[in-house]
C-alpha cells in the first residue's frame, strides 16, 4: 500500500496571507498513562519552498527506529519547533481537551521565547476542533484541519517531534517503573499494561480519572 506524502499546498497558500505558520499536533491523547504532549513548528514563505525532509510523516507513519532521524531532519527543516506538556494530573483535573489545550499554548510560549510571535502566524491545528482558544489563549488565528499530520508537512513535523520527545520520556518512566512496561507501550492500552494495572494497581503517572482496566485496545 503506497503512503501519501505530506506536502506544503496548505501551507504555501496560507503564508501568501500570513508571514509565518505555526503547525500543531498532539501526541499520548489515548494513552492510559503519561503526560500528553503537543508538539510546535513555525514556518516561514522560504521555509515553505524548501523540500520536504526524506522521510517525512504523520509520527504513526514513521517506523519507530526511524523516527528519531526523522524528527532531528523535521527540527533542521522548520525556523522554529517546541513540546509543550500537560500531565497525567492535570489531565484528571481539568479533562483531557483543556489539557490540550494547556500543553499547546506552553508549546507556543517556548516558541515566543525563541522570538516567535503567535500573534502574528497562523496557526494550524490537526483536527476538527479549535481547543487552545477554550484553554485561554487570546489573539490567535486557528485554523482546525482534519488530517493535517497526514496532509500538511508542517504538522507531520510537529507530530514526529512530539512523538519522539513523549517516547523518549516514557522509556525514561519505565525504568522508575517497569512493570508496566513503557518502554514498548508507551502508556498506551496493551495488554501487558492493562494486566499490570489490574496486578499492582496504578501509578502517580497513570490518568486515575480514566477507565484503566477495560478491554485491552491500542490507540
Amino acid at each position: 500500500m503506497t503512503v501519501a506524502e505530506p506536502r506544503l499546498t496548505l501551507e504555501r497558500r496560507l503564508l501568501r496571507e500570513h508571514t509565518t505558520l505555526i503547525a500543531c499536533d498532539e501526541v499520548g491523547r489515548g494513552s492510559l498513562a503519561g503526560p500528553v504532549a503537543v508538539g510546535a513548528v513555525m514556518i516561514d514563505a522560504p521555509r515553505s519552498r524548501k523540500r520536504v525532509p526524506q522521510g517525512l510523516r504523520d509520527s504513526k507513519l514513521v517506523p519507530e527506529m526511524r523516527r528519531a532521524d526523522v524528527a532531528a531532519r523535521a527540527v533542521s527543516w522548520v525556523a522554529a519547533s517546541a513540546v509543550g506538556w500537560a500531565s497525567s494530573v492535570e489531565i484528571d483535573e481539568i479533562g483531557i481537551m483543556r489539557a490540550l489545550g494547556l500543553a499547546t499554548i506552553r508549546a507556543l510560549a517556548d516558541l515566543r521565547a525563541h522570538g516567535v510571535v503567535p500573534e502574528e502566524a497562523i496557526v494550524v491545528l490537526d483536527g476538527n476542533y479549535d481547543y487552545i482558544t477554550p484553554a485561554g489563549a487570546t489573539g490567535l488565528t486557528v485554523r482546525p484541519v482534519i488530517k493535517a499530520d497526514r496532509d500538511c508537512a508542517s504538522a507531520a513535523a510537529a507530530s514526529v517531534i512530539a512523538k519522539v520527545a513523549r517516547d523518549a520520556l516514557m522509556t525514561d518512566l519505565h525504568d522508575e517503573l517497569p512493570a508496566y512496561q513503557w518502554a514498548r507501550n508507551k502508556g498506551y492500552a496493551s495488554p501487558e499494561h492493562r494486566d499490570a494495572i489490574r496486578e499492582h494497581g496504578i501509578s502517580p503517572h497513570h490518568r486515575a480519572s480514566w477507565s484503566l482496566t477495560g478491554p485491552s485496545t491500542l490507540f
